[in-house]
């Protein structure tokens, strides 16, 4: 995949402050610490575009970046972190279902989940409730360099018992499964009827 341009839109906490819906998205969702924003940076070839930190939940915001001024990648806020105020925890779920579910060029969601360990509650429940409001999901394995072969194909089955879903396995260490993510998800962008361009200005 060849990236010529990338650069950071903006951030947001509500679908009022989301940059204006003029191209297709594609947003990455995941358990805090799952390795979101590694994923990104390796997959646009750039270092920090995304902030990465040891701390688990520190993306806190939706963050917005414009690829190839073709469409946005959006990393969404990590779930199943508790070391926030109860007040910020309740808050979570509002802007970001609202997002997830009112989002017009919201094109699939990638879902992360740690390839290392078996899925937790928190991811079986993403995973459910994606499926419930019919949000188009695209399961990526991080970590996949730390698994053995055998668990990975567990860690599918036990998300995706059908295997009909697209679901692939990468790591943002060794490059693991990258251009086949972006394969997927250009499929994805190309079958939707959101613009893959933004309108001129």
């Amino acid at each position: 995949m060849k990236i010529s341009k990338v650069e950071f839109i903006g951030s947001a906490t509500s679908l009022d402050a989301c940059p204006k819906p003029v191209c297709a998205e594609v947003a990455f969702a995941g358990r805090s610490n799952v390795g979101k924003s590694s994923l990104i940076n390796r997959m646009v070839h750039r270092k920090a575009l995304a902030k990465v930190s040891s701390t688990p939940g520190k993306t806190r915001t939706i963050n917005f970046f414009r690829v190839n001024d073709a469409f946005y990648l959006v990393d969404l806020p990590g779930y199943g972190y508790a070391r926030r105020s109860k007040e910020e925890r309740s808050q979570w779920p509002v802007f970001i279902e609202n997002y997830l579910r009112r989002r017009r060029t919201l094109v699939c969601v990638v879902l992360l989940i740690d390839a290392s360990i078996p899925p937790v509650r928190s991811d079986e429940e993403m995973n459910a409730w994606l499926h419930h409001y019919g949000v188009p999901v695209v399961r990526a394995f991080t970590k996949a360099d730390k698994a053995r072969q055998g668990d990975l194909a567990r860690r599918r089955q036990s998300l995706d018992p059908s295997g009909a879903e697209p679901c692939v396995f990468v790591s943002a260490r060794t490059g693991r499964g990258i251009d086949e993510l972006w394969k997927v998800l250009y499929t994805k962008i190309n079958a939707s009827d959101v613009p893959s361009l933004p309108p001129e200005e």
